[in-house]
């Protein structure tokens, strides 16, 4: 059955972007600390050959590449980094843009895009039937606030960073006053980070 997972690269403390984030540098002040680990290594990704990891790391990113039907990211990430260029690096997989209006053109490329604009339940619904048995994977603060607001995700598969960056993109800002319990699944050690896996409890 397809679950909602947030897949996404953090900070120690809790944040997924440094500050002045732009489309020159999405990930903000020192925010590519974030991803290094998808560059620290000498194996290539089976899913895309930009990425070269080391082989701990590698079996993580592709198992999850492998498992993901489709996505649902916020409008604000879709214009920073350009809507990919038409092609996100996860080929020809889904994504669900979460936004107030459709653009009027959107980039060339290998990934089908689909513009929702009446809320997460929606997108929700839409994805997971796109994705099959596979999972729906979050990868944007703000779209991960909304599910977990709304009871909508499943699981957290967070890549944590050994750094403190002490502003930016909070993970967990407007995610409701109720508390959410969590289910340790795995932790990994990889190259500088901390793969740790949880599924929520209900």
């Amino acid at each position: 059955m397809s679950k909602v997972v947030l897949n996404i690269s953090m900070s120690l403390d809790g944040f997924v972007a440094g500050s002045n984030d732009s489309q020159e540098k999405p990930l903000g002040d020192q925010g590519e600390i974030l991803q290094a680990w998808m560059f620290s290594g000498e194996e290539t990704s089976q899913t895309n050959s930009f990425f070269k990891l080391s082989s701990i790391d590698k079996a993580i990113f592709d198992l999850a590449a492998e498992k993901t039907g489709a996505m649902i990211v916020g409008r604000r990430t879709y214009d920073m980094v350009n809507g990919w260029g038409g092609s996100h690096p996860l080929a020809n997989v889904p994504v669900f843009v979460l936004t107030h209006s459709v653009p009027d053109s959107t980039p060339s490329g290998n990934t089908p895009f689909t513009f929702i604009t009446n809320g997460i339940e929606n997108a929700v619904k839409q994805a997971k039937k796109v994705a099959g048995s596979k999972d729906v994977s979050i990868g944007t603060a703000s779209v991960a606030q909304q599910c977990i607001k709304t009871g909508l995700l499943d699981g957290l598969n967070l890549h944590i960073a050994p750094v403190l960056l002490g502003k930016g993109t909070r993970l967990f800002d407007y995610i409701g006053e109720e508390s959410v319990k969590l289910d340790s699944t795995e932790v990994i050690e990889g190259t500088g980070v901390i793969h740790v896996k949880y599924d929520i409890l209900r």
